[in-house]
């Protein structure tokens, strides 16, 4: 029976709450013991849009990451209202260059969207055991209260459907004083009482770090229970028309305190895919553009030395 079918009030009699659900063997476990590695590193394929499905899945492979953080959302790899044709054939390209669909970014945040069972159900069918929600937001219109309560009984929904097609959610802390999730105290809040196998955060250390300054270790402490992604990126402040801003920038040439990060992910029980985000200037892969306007050579380059960036602290930490 499909999950559409089931209703609310249904899905609000499963005990969706920490403890009380069979375990989830997830990808994040199942590869840990077949690769022996805490993590396991992809791309965000947003920066990768310039290529169709096997030239990204291809180029990811040669680059010499694990898999591939696919884009399932509007303007996409894969767009919301094909994925039933077109996931398939993203997967395949993945799996024949040899890596893995370890997760997937997604707009999905209301179960009641007629492609949210679509995405979940054929991303579930296929393997992907991960996948990113997408955003709530803050209005002048609404109270603060008010917008954390129109959405706590949607994320509550959406474990439910998650539970239903093995797969987990994953919220990401985005810095932003419109976000929801940005103080992560507020995510929290929501799901605090909900089952980390099946709901969660992707914890991302350049938006905490944003955001919390250097309270930012409390904030990875409260939600560490339910991390069950990364996202990482990199950045500077920078002074900008007498205002200080966020300048996104390579990996440990910013202000984000890899050393502390790692340590802390050292000695929690974290484990799971890393997406690594490219937000400075790449000739618009940073943005997810189609068309590159600088040369693919230069883009390429930038990638792996992130990309070996990373692995190296990681080694050097024993989490890879």
């Amino acid at each position: 029976m499909e999950i559409r079918r089931i209703s609310r009030r249904r899905f609000m009699k499963e005990a969706v709450v920490a403890g009380t659900l069979v375990p989830l063997i997830n990808s994040a476990a199942a590869n840990q013991n077949q690769d022996k590695k805490l993590f396991q590193i992809c791309i965000f394929s947003k920066h990768l849009q310039w290529l169709d499905y096997n030239g990204m899945a291809q180029t990811t492979a040669e680059l010499g990451f694990d898999g591939v953080d696919l884009t399932v959302r509007r303007g996409g790899h894969v767009l919301p209202e094909r994925v039933e044709d077109d996931l398939p054939k993203a997967v395949e390209a993945v799996k024949s260059a040899g890596i893995k669909p370890l997760m997937m970014a997604t707009d999905i945040n209301d179960p009641d969207d007629p492609n949210t069972e679509k995405i979940l159900r054929t991303a579930g069918s296929l393997g992907i055991r991960c996948y990113r929600l997408g955003k709530y937001r803050y209005n002048d219109n609404k109270s603060i209260i008010s917008t954390l309560n129109e959405a706590k009984p949607k994320i509550r929904d959406l474990a439910a459907m998650n539970k239903h097609y093995n797969i987990h959610g994953d919220y990401q802390n985005h810095a932003g004083s419109g976000y929801v999730g940005a103080p992560v105290w507020d995510l929290w809040e929501l799901i605090k009482d909900l089952d980390p196998k099946y709901i969660g955060c992707q914890f991302d250390i350049r938006h905490a770090t944003v955001e919390g300054g250097q309270a930012w270790p409390l904030h990875f402490k409260v939600i560490s229970k339910w991390i069950k992604s990364l996202a990482i990126k990199d950045f500077f402040w920078e002074k900008q028309n007498n205002r200080w801003q966020a300048v996104n920038c390579p990996l440990g040439e910013g202000a984000v305190d890899f050393a502390h990060y790692l340590r802390l992910l050292k000695t929690s029980s974290i484990a799971g895919p890393i997406s690594v985000h490219y937000e400075y200037d790449l000739g618009g892969a940073n943005h997810g553009a189609t068309k590159l306007t600088i040369e693919k050579e230069k883009v390429l380059t930038a990638i792996q030395r992130d990309l070996e960036f990373l692995k190296t602290r990681l080694r050097e930490n024993d989490l890879y």
